[in-house]
């Protein structure tokens, strides 16, 4: 299979595995208590119809990678999610908290929504920190760029990668505060329905510059734009794994080939 032919995979660390989505399917491995690898896998569902519409054709692939998730945990119950931590939990009840408690404060200014949208960062920051969740994003990583650029062995692949989800993460925020001190300045007090739609609007644009990117992969303008999301991985999203984590991230690199038809 020649590189224009290799499938296009995105991914998803969990706590104890991999979670790989392929064009059609899902395919997940997990690390179980009594030290064996389970898989599971099936058709991934899909959102239909935004395909040619800026903005909704990201949410539309966004909300089939959260579909996903009930069935992965349906199919694998040892599969532990990122955020299934109630200390996790609590840090990101405290940073929603805490963001809203300083807009109130400060009226919304740019000042204090950068602030905010920077303590909207605390819970995955906080979820990294632990355990084997940054090792298995690092799993993912190498898992998909050893099959994209035919490694032979996934632990010689980089263990960042340009289409990892923290490319979205500086474009997201700026387009959020520019969002958020916008409609403060138009509504005075906006209420829940104008700050979903601030929050929905950040998300789709930053898919689109992410999109943009990818299709000018060799621009200085990409480069620039993913360099945040890069530092971000480098520094403390990502950590190397081990043997044990990556053979999970082959097994799950294996049946996804294997339920999407592709010889490995």
């Amino acid at each position: 299979m020649t590189e224009s032919e290799k499938l296009r995979l995105g991914g998803m660390a969990l706590r104890n595995g991999l979670l790989v989505h392929g064009p059609t399917h899902w395919a997940a491995a997990v690390r179980a208590r009594d030290g064996g690898i389970r898989t599971a896998s099936g058709p991934k569902p899909r959102v239909r119809g935004f395909d040619s519409v800026p903005g909704a054709r990201g949410l539309a692939r966004l909300a089939e990678a959260l579909a996903v998730i009930p069935l992965v945990k349906r199919a694998l119950p040892e599969a532990r999610l990122p955020f299934q931590d109630a200390r996790v939990i609590g840090v990101a009840a405290g940073a929603a908290a805490a963001g809203s408690a300083l807009r109130r404060r400060s009226g919304g200014g740019l000042g204090s929504e950068t602030a905010a949208g920077a303590l909207s960062l605390a819970p995955a920051l906080f979820a990294l920190r632990g355990g084997e969740l940054a090792s298995y994003h690092g799993v993912e990583h190498k898992s998909i760029a050893a099959y994209e650029q035919d490694t032979p062995d996934a632990a010689d692949a980089a263990k960042e990668h340009d289409r990892c989800g923290s490319n979205l993460v500086a474009p997201m925020l700026a387009a959020n505060v520019a969002g958020s001190v916008l409609v403060r300045r138009l509504l005075g007090r906006p209420g829940p329905a104008a700050n979903a739609a601030v929050a929905l609007s950040s998300m789709a644009a930053a898919v689109e510059v992410f999109a943009w990117s990818e299709r000018h992969a060799d621009t200085r303008v990409a480069h620039a734009l993913r360099r945040p999301g890069h530092e971000l991985q480098r520094a403390l999203g990502t950590r190397e794994p081990d043997e044990r984590q990556l053979e999970v991230g082959r097994a799950a690199l294996a049946e996804i080939l294997r339920v999407e038809g592709v010889e490995a």
